[in-house]
């Protein structure tokens, strides 16, 4: 699966097959937080929360991709990621795109 932010693959004729989605729903965990509070004093990256939120667009880039391949997609193109609050503690990562079938030119 062909994946790319930009709206167009050079060279290529694409039929639209729609739009796709992966999302993901993740919460903070209490030993994370309490480690995150005490780097907040000191300052500095936060590794347990740069590896969680690399994980959670993994899996949604993932989800999206097995959207797109059931629609007989071989590309999704403007791909974009997200976020937001779903609670207090709790945050959802979609990754969205257009799938397209492509064709040589």
């Amino acid at each position: 699966m062909i994946l790319t932010t930009t709206s167009h693959i050079e060279g290529c004729h694409q039929e639209i097959l729609g739009i796709v989605k992966g999302s993901t729903v993740r919460t903070k965990n209490f030993v994370r937080d309490w480690f995150a509070g005490l780097k907040s004093i000191v300052g500095g990256e936060l590794k347990g929360y740069t590896e969680m939120l690399n994980e959670a667009r993994n899996q949604a880039t993932d989800r999206m991709s097995q959207e797109a391949a059931r629609l007989g997609a071989d590309a999704i193109v403007s791909v974009r990621f997200g976020t937001s609050s779903v609670m207090a503690g709790a945050a959802e990562i979609i990754a969205y795109g257009t799938a397209v079938k492509i064709t040589r030119e």
